[in-house]
């Protein structure tokens, strides 16, 4: 068993972190080095141009031999000094020596021969002597500094515990070395309260006794695994799981920390009883990236919070990817809806001549980046957590403005779309929404067409035409959309009083494949023509199905072949081009 798992992990993450720390602190030394080397220089100077009459021959010059000795002394002791600088302790130690044993033979020297000339080497020494006790010293200094530093740089300060950055160390080096590990992300649960009831010094007590007791396990190993502790913010911690060889093996570690919190916490007289949500994803089996196997934890640590079951400890799944998104889409939509920067596009209909009969308005909505979200990815979303209504009603409010002030300007004869969903449909509020909306844009009933799906007579069938039937008598018009995709009955289409039958989109994809779907088309525009209903084709992008559905006696389109969705500005564009404005 490797104990002390913890405290070793951070300390190879300490000497990995920093190379260098801080120049600042080396300043004096540099400086002091420089002008010793100065004087040194000088030295040498002397010794050459002033000696003894004693000589030495180097090739064809003669040189004294005092001042030979001076430049072999002086040149000795830069090397002592770099030795100093560059080769720590032993080089400090090696350079001291050298220079101790330098002092007798120069003064010696001096007082044998009374020969001055070699005074400026023994200020030299004394000089390289004070620099390399001082550059020592420095040394010293600044490698205390650099540690602390360090440490500062991979410690959380409250807890003591490696940080997330201790944490992203590891993983890398983890997944480097390719490395089987797991990340646990652990939440603390109802930690918000602890700080809002009792102040935020007692809620970092808290964190505190529980960094203490998870340490405990990290640093003696009684887990069985080699864990590794952080706190990467807040009530937020992440456990790193190694030296494991089953699913069952992490499940009992973390059973190990969850116990570790059963014990009360006693903090100002005040007892707490903690408990932690844990989720948790391997490498590399759940994830080959160290990054995403942080997000998978996490994925599962927002779905165990979120099902608030009996067992506090769940695994990523692939599925959890779908419900971690759905969360995420739905906290754009609020955002979105606080903001108001739910928006519309406006896609043009057409006869069969290519004359504009209106537009559909389309929801839209876009990210904080500025891009545009799917919007076959955000309405399910918006349906599924019941926010579908304030979608819808951002987008009546706002088409309904622009296209009031659009036939005004242009003058055209023109019909605008909009979805109404079940659930706005359904409101109380829903018809007087729409009295509302008409009279403040200015747009005849006439002029607006609201989009309603079949599966609308599933939910509440009574309630549904007696809103209808409001909104025929105000004049507005209907379509039923998506027709044939969800809950058909002849009997209850006979009696929506609609205008309008949509062919959805995937039945216009297959139609010119098989013979029978084409006559399954047909049939539907049939259909619609017995009761009364005008016909129109969502999702036309070829020429051979607009060719198909002339045959068949469709009456209008709607798709990529002759209109894109359309901005405010190129919509009102394309309508004073067809009005010859």
């Amino acid at each position: 068993m490797n104990t002390k798992g913890n405290n070793n992990e951070q300390k190879k993450i300490i000497q990995n972190t920093l190379d260098s720390i801080t120049k600042h602190h080396g300043a004096p030394m540099y400086v002091f080095f420089i002008l010793a080397f100065l004087y040194i220089a000088v030295s040498i100077i002397i010794r050459v141009t002033s000696g003894s009459h004693e000589t030495i021959s180097i090739g064809s010059s003669q040189i004294p031999i005092a001042a030979f000795a001076g430049v072999l002394s002086s040149l000795s002791n830069i090397c002592l000094i770099l030795l100093t600088l560059f080769f720590g302790k032993m080089g400090f130690y090696t350079a001291l020596i050298t220079i101790v044993i330098q002092f007798p033979v120069i003064i010696s020297v001096i007082i044998m021969h009374h020969n001055l000339n070699n005074l400026p080497g023994v200020f030299g020494n004394l000089l390289t002597l004070v620099t390399i006790i001082i550059i020592y010293f420095n040394n010293k200094e600044l490698d205390a500094y650099q540690v602390r530093v360090r440490d500062q740089a991979v410690t959380d300060r409250l807890t003591g515990l490696p940080n997330r950055f201790a944490c992203s160390e590891l993983i890398e080096e983890l997944t480097k070395n390719d490395e089987r590990f797991a990340v646990v992300s652990i939440d603390i649960n109802g930690f918000k309260s602890i700080n809002s009831s009792m102040g935020f010094e007692a809620g970092n007590e808290v964190l505190i006794e529980i960094a203490s007791r998870w340490k405990a396990i990290a640093d003696t190993g009684i887990s069985g695994t080699l864990d590794f502790i952080t706190r990467t913010s807040g009530d937020e911690f992440v456990l790193i799981i190694r030296n494991y060889h089953s699913d069952e093996d992490i499940i009992n570690t973390i059973r190990q920390y969850e116990a570790a919190l059963k014990n009360r916490l006693t903090i100002d007289n005040c007892d707490f009883y903690i408990t932690a949500s844990f989720g948790y994803s391997e490498y590399p089996v759940d994830a080959g990236r160290g990054d995403s196997v942080f997000a998978y934890a996490d994925a599962a640590l927002h779905e165990v919070k979120r099902a608030n079951s009996g067992d506090h400890i769940l695994r990523f799944t692939p599925d959890l990817l779908k419900i971690e998104r759905t969360i995420e889409i739905e906290g754009k939509i609020r955002e979105a809806l606080e903001k108001d920067t739910i928006f519309f596009n406006l896609q043009p209909q057409f006869d069969m001549d290519h004359k504009l009969r209106g537009f559909e308005a389309l929801a839209r909505m876009k990210d904080e980046n500025g891009e545009t979200i799917n919007p076959g990815e955000f309405i399910p979303v918006a349906e599924k957590v019941g926010l579908i209504d304030k979608v819808d009603s951002a987008v009546f409010r706002k088409a309904t403005s622009f296209f009031g002030e659009l036939l005004e300007k242009s003058g055209a004869d023109l019909t605008l779309s909009i979805n109404a969903s079940v659930r706005h449909l359904m409101k109380n509020s829903f018809i007087d929404e729409v009295r509302e909306l008409l009279e403040s844009s200015g747009i005849s009933p006439d002029k607006l067409e609201i989009e309603i799906t079949e599966s609308i007579m599933i939910d509440s069938a009574d309630k549904a035409l007696k809103c209808i039937s409001e909104l025929q008598k105000m004049g507005v018009k209907l379509a039923i959309d998506d027709f044939g995709t969800g809950y058909s009955s002849l009997s209850y289409l006979n009696s929506f009083p609609a205008n309008m039958l949509k062919i959805d989109k995937s039945f216009i994809d297959k139609m010119n494949s098989t013979d029978s779907s084409r006559q399954y088309v047909a049939a539907i525009i049939s259909i619609g023509h017995i009761m009364g209903f005008d016909v129109i084709s969502e999702g036309v992008e070829e020429d051979a199905q607009l060719t198909t559905l002339r045959t068949i006696g469709c009456d209008y389109i709607q798709g990529f072949l002759w209109g894109r969705p359309l901005s405010q500005q190129e919509a009102e564009e394309l309508v004073m081009r067809f009005a010859g404005k």
